[in-house]
């Protein structure tokens, strides 16, 4: 079971979670509710700007041990989970193995929008101690497509009436207001939900303020529901959520429990931790090309097969990795005298290509591209094919070596030297078979050989 960490919206608690928990009992997410300080039985002592909200959620998530692991935010909690994602990706917080986040009706990274009139009538609720049952109430009420039922209500209103009075003045004269949107777009996949009737943070503001920060994301909105989505609609909720963890996440590689810590640990930089932290994310399998056409990309799909053939369930869209660093002009800053650009040169070899992979003879074609001796109608000559063909079997096996999962399966941890610290710890056993006391145990190796004489010649 993978954790999800569930961070409430304002005047509530883990408890709003409780029903979206019941609903995805039986996937591979188990629901961890957090309350944040002031909330539920969290104490406003712990602090009350978003920093000091995150540091306590990562607390929390560095206490479980989590190796892989899910945010959820809920409007206020959005926001916080937002920070704690940066933070994550960055390599700061020196937490590593979040998969994915989902964002409930979240608050923005920008100062979240609010009517000033109604600020100041819930900031009056709370001017003089703990809210009453009848404001606790109406803030319920007005943040719902319709009553709840009953059990629902009178949990939601409890909810607000034990909020610590100092947090829920916090967040609406400070942590609401606070600016944060000039952090850095976050790789990590974002599902990212809106209830048709909510007023301020409905899907058009879903749409202008959270978005752009989540370029590989995905918003639904939710129908009968306007801000309280967890107690309004917990089983829609819980289906977008089973429906997008089910598409992005089945098959991918994963990390294992005892690599996921090293690079966690302080022997790793934050700067190599980010790096780890992004190569471990799961590729979408329906993104389009940037760099190359959807047929060029499916033939470069099967020459990675040949090249690199990926055991196991957990598969690396090597392919598309390759795409992203032409489409971002990556590579390793030269080439063959007479060759076009990379760019060019993929998109001119894969449309050569493409014939022999549809007719499946690409495993014979290659192993002549890379003797020398292909020749075809077009941009390249053969010789221009097989260098090529050399580089772009290079490009593969590095977009394969780079994924933490695999430095795992081939017993590398080269990467943990030193860390952030003035003294770096680096290595002292150098001898073969040696191991640090800190490493984790050498990956169990399979007692068959893989003969595949047509894979080792075309990787040559």
């Amino acid at each position: 079971m993978t954790p999800a960490f569930c961070l409430h919206a304002l005047g509530a608690s883990s408890e709003e979670f409780a029903l979206l928990r019941r609903a995805l009992i039986r996937d591979d997410l188990e629901l961890i509710g957090i309350d944040l300080p002031g909330f539920g039985r969290s104490p406003a002592s712990s602090g009350t700007t978003v920093e000091e909200m995150a540091v306590l959620v990562e607390r929390a998530i560095g206490a479980s041990g989590a190796s892989e692991w899910v945010l959820i935010g809920h409007s206020m909690g959005g926001k916080v989970a937002t920070v704690v994602a940066d933070r994550t990706m960055s390599g700061a917080n020196g937490l590593f193995g979040l998969r994915a986040v989902v964002l409930l009706a979240a608050s923005p990274l920008a100062p979240e929008p609010m009517d000033d009139e109604r600020r100041a009538a819930m900031l009056s609720w709370a001017a003089d101690g703990p809210i009453g049952a009848t404001h606790a109430a109406e803030f319920v009420d007005a943040n719902t497509a319709s009553t709840l039922a009953p059990e629902r209500h009178t949990t939601a209103v409890q909810d607000v009436q034990r909020t610590d009075p100092g947090a829920w003045t916090a967040w609406l004269t400070r942590g609401s207001r606070e600016d944060w949107s000039d952090a850095a777009p976050n790789p990590v996949p974002a599902l990212v939900l809106a209830g048709a009737e909510d007023g301020d943070l409905d899907a058009e503001a879903q749409r202008r303020l959270t978005l752009p920060h989540w370029p590989d994301s995905e918003l639904h909105v939710v129908e009968g529901a306007a801000h309280l989505l967890p107690w309004e609609q917990p089983e829609a909720v819980a289906d977008r959520i089973r429906d997008f963890w089910t598409r992005r996440f089945t098959g991918a590689p994963v990390v294992p429990v005892e690599q996921a810590r090293v690079i966690a640990s302080p022997r790793v930089s934050a700067r190599m931790r980010s790096l780890l932290a992004a190569r471990a994310l799961p590729d979408d399998p329906t993104a389009a090309p940037r760099a190359l056409t959807a047929l060029q990309l499916q033939t470069l799909r099967a020459i990675a097969r040949i090249v690199v053939p990926q055991p196991g369930d957990g598969q690396v869209d090597l392919a598309l990795r390759v795409d992203d660093q032409l489409a971002a002009g990556l590579g390793d800053g030269w080439r063959v005298d007479g060759m076009p650009t990379d760019v060019e040169a993929y998109r001119a070899a894969l449309d050569v290509l493409a014939g022999p992979a549809q007719d499946g003879v690409l495993d014979r074609t290659l192993q002549d591209v890379s003797a020398g001796r292909y020749r075809a109608d077009g941009v390249l000559d053969a010789e221009q094919l097989r260098a090529w063909f050399e580089d772009a079997s290079v490009d593969l096996v590095k977009h394969w070596l780079a994924h933490p999962a695999t430095m795992a399966a081939i017993d590398f941890d080269g990467f943990a030297n030193g860390g952030d610290g003035v003294r770096k710890q680096g290595f002292q056993l150098l001898a073969a078979d040696q191991r640090e006391a800190w490493e984790p145990p050498a990956p169990h190796r399979r007692d068959d050989t893989h003969d595949d004489t047509t894979t080792t010649e075309a990787a040559r």
